[in-house]
């Protein structure tokens, strides 16, 4: 597993290298970033997390993150920095961060961070994913639905409609749970409200209902959510 850290603090930045290698991981550290962004424009597919402190020279980690998400790049970040104003960490979040650590912190609580965002970190996938008549492209980011005529119509998500439906169509005509979807796509920092997963599920259903397949997910009363193969076959 491999890591980008970003980090200009010369001694915060060798304590936490020095962890993650004992853990296994892979770092590459930078204290720059423009450097930081070179690494991330050019190999990020490498990196299963990345680490960027919020204060840098050149540019800054949040205008980093926002950069990323300008490009819809999904890589999960984690912030470090000093501000505990709960205005800052409302930026952080609102830029794209996937979790944010105030300074002072224990490398243990660094650790168990770095293990939650990983397991929703892209893997290695196919260029697309198919579940019928339904394709989510990962090289574009975007969902279209293909036609009986042969057309392609695309299916504009957002970031989390996006996340969900690719979800479900990893794991097609099985039940997913809402902690599951929860625990998936939101970080267990988040502030989630409890219905949080019903509502996102509602906003891609009326996504999918122009081109006459919200149906393709089922609620399953009082379990979770499946979505049904056959009836992507529309």
């Amino acid at each position: 597993m491999r890591v980008l850290l970003v980090e200009d603090e010369p001694d915060l930045g060798k304590a936490i290298k020095r962890t993650l290698e004992r853990e296994k991981y892979i770092v590459d550290w930078v204290s720059d970033g423009n450097e930081a962004w070179e690494f991330l424009e050019n190999q990020w597919t490498q990196y299963t997390v990345a680490i960027f402190d919020w204060l840098l020279p050149g540019i800054s980690g949040l205008e980093l993150l926002r950069r990323l998400r300008a490009k819809n790049n999904p890589l999960p970040v984690l912030m470090l920095t000093a501000k505990d104003r709960m205005e800052d960490k409302v930026t952080g979040l609102d830029a794209g961060a996937d979790d944010y650590l105030v300074k002072p912190f224990g490398m243990a609580e660094l650790l168990a961070r770095l293990r939650a965002l990983q397991r929703r970190s892209p893997q290695i996938q196919p260029p697309q994913l198919q579940v019928g008549n339904l394709t989510l492209d990962y090289g574009t980011r975007t969902v279209y639905f293909d036609r009986k005529n042969g057309e392609k119509e695309d299916i504009s998500l957002t970031t989390k409609e996006f996340q969900l439906l690719e979800y479900l169509m990893k794991h097609p005509n099985q039940i997913i749970t809402s902690d599951q979807i929860r625990n998936q796509i939101w970080s267990a920092s988040s502030d989630t409200f409890s219905n949080v997963v019903a509502a996102q599920m509602r906003l891609l259903r009326r996504k999918l209902e122009p081109i006459g397949c919200a149906n393709i997910i089922e609620t399953v009363h009082g379990v979770g959510y499946r979505l049904n193969s056959v009836m992507g076959n529309w």
